[in-house]
């Protein structure tokens, strides 16, 4: 039997917030263990959050950016259960009421199609404490470090609409450009930023079945989240086939071994609203305001700079998924640098926009552009004094570079003779005498069309 999967994604995005969500500390999880916590956060009995507007603003330019339409009403509840990270013993989340719903991707899929990968909803919730296990020593003890403790999130959930790992990686990094470029996050897998759980099933292809589904975590890289997929579709299809069954519980993944290994039953918590946190309101004018704010999203800006630079599909689309890259691109044609020109020294090495218009305006050649760079980076000196000063400047004058083509030409008329009888690869040769003669200052452009005019 042929066996196809079902997967959902569940992404925590941690927002990029001064502070966390229902206090004034710092969201910083990376400091000095527990230097970051109140009563609030450590949810002494009295404490009363106060929900902070920033992370409802980010939030929204979050789920608008994924195209999801924001709820007029939403509300948080108290998502029940006991763990030495949640001091409290519940965490605030919108299990009923979210944020947003609706909103999606689009893809092209390994066959070169576009599919759209949608959305179910999108809710906040505050993250918990970061247990530190150490293992060392005559007795292993489990640390606590509540500087993560109310840090602002949001949940992404998908629909259960990814066939394959490939899908389900190209989704996360259109999500990750997305959510970079309305600024709500830096959404780094390695730093923790953005957190990935899938739910796995398998079903005979061309069914419409649902089946139980298995939920995989620890996956720090887009590439895991592949492998661990890929990993488990294969492990439940054997399953299957063995006539076992398959349970609903929760996997690890083990970069190391390259598997899925249990780590426990599924539980979900009874979630009850919380009295708190006042229930949120959203104006029609709010939301639009909000909208107001957002930037010229990824999708749009490649099609605008296939349309007005006439560049390829996949370059606007390099250009697209870093603002400040595109960015830089645009300011470098707008000081009058060839989009062309100014796309390759993007994509092979990221020069000065000063080097770039000597470039561009033929004071420099190519050769000399990489020598000018490096010594940008040993010197305090200016690329216009290092050209200066080296002897860069490249050399355009007409008299200048006939002169020493015609002393080439008199010493290399065997070479002219080849290029004479169709022998295309004597220009070549002919322009490196040149070159070497000019001490490699000569415009090479310059020297192809007056050879030419010399001799074809």
């Amino acid at each position: 039997m042929e066996f196809e999967a079902v997967i959902g994604l569940e992404i925590h995005v941690e927002l990029n917030c001064t502070t966390k969500m229902f206090c004034d500390c710092p969201n910083r999880p990376g400091d000095e263990p527990n230097a970051n916590t109140c009563p609030i956060c450590l949810w002494f009995p009295g404490a009363i959050p106060r929900f902070s507007r920033e992370a409802m603003e980010k939030a929204s330019l979050l789920c608008l950016g994924l195209g999801a339409e924001l709820q007029p009403r939403s509300a948080f509840d108290q998502k029940v259960y006991y763990y030495p990270d949640l001091p409290k013993g519940f965490q605030l989340s919108q299990a009923h009421l979210p944020l947003s719903r609706g909103g999606g991707i689009e893809i092209t899929d390994e066959s070169g199609k576009p599919k759209k990968l949608r959305i179910h909803h999108i809710h906040m919730e505050e993250d918990v404490a970061k247990l530190v296990h150490e293992m060392e020593g005559r007795l292993p003890i489990s640390l606590v470090d509540f500087n993560r403790a109310g840090s602002p999130l949001v949940e992404i959930v998908t629909e259960p609409d990814f066939r394959t790992p490939y899908e389900a990686m190209e989704f996360l990094k259109a999500l990750r450009t997305q959510v970079r470029s309305v600024g709500s996050s830096e959404c780094s897998m390695d730093n923790g930023t953005m957190r990935v759980d899938a739910n796995i099933s398998i079903r005979p292809r061309g069914t419409d079945q649902m089946n139980t589904k298995v939920e995989v975590k620890n996956m720090n890289s887009v590439r895991h989240v592949g492998d661990a997929i890929a990993y488990e579709i294969i492990r439940q299809g054997a399953a299957v086939q063995a006539g076992e069954t398959v349970i609903l519980h929760t996997r690890l993944w083990d970069p190391e071994k390259k598997v899925t290994l249990p780590m426990r039953a599924k539980f979900e918590g009874p979630c009850v609203p919380d009295p708190a946190v006042p229930v949120i309101e959203l104006s029609p004018e709010w939301i639009e305001k909000m909208r107001s704010r957002l930037p010229e999203m990824p999708a749009a800006k490649t099609e605008r700079l296939v349309k007005q630079h006439g560049m390829t599909g996949e370059e606007a689309a390099f250009l697209s998924s870093d603002a400040e890259v595109a960015g830089y691109f645009e300011e470098l044609v707008g000081q009058g640098i060839a989009p062309r020109t100014a796309m390759h020294w993007l994509t092979t090495q990221l020069m000065p926009a000063v080097l770039l218009k000597m470039l561009s305006n033929n004071e420099i050649n190519a050769n000399a552009a990489r020598e000018v760079l490096a010594h940008m980076f040993d010197s305090d000196d200016s690329a216009e004094a290092i050209v200066t000063a080296r002897s860069f400047r490249q050399v355009s004058d007409t008299a200048t570079l006939d002169t020493l083509i015609d002393k080439v030409l008199n010493e290399q008329s065997a070479a002219v003779a080849d290029l004479r009888n169709g022998q295309g690869k004597a220009m070549g040769f002919l322009i490196g005498q040149v070159m070497q003669a000019s001490g490699g200052k000569a415009n090479p452009k310059m020297i192809r069309e007056l050879l030419t005019k010399k001799l074809i």
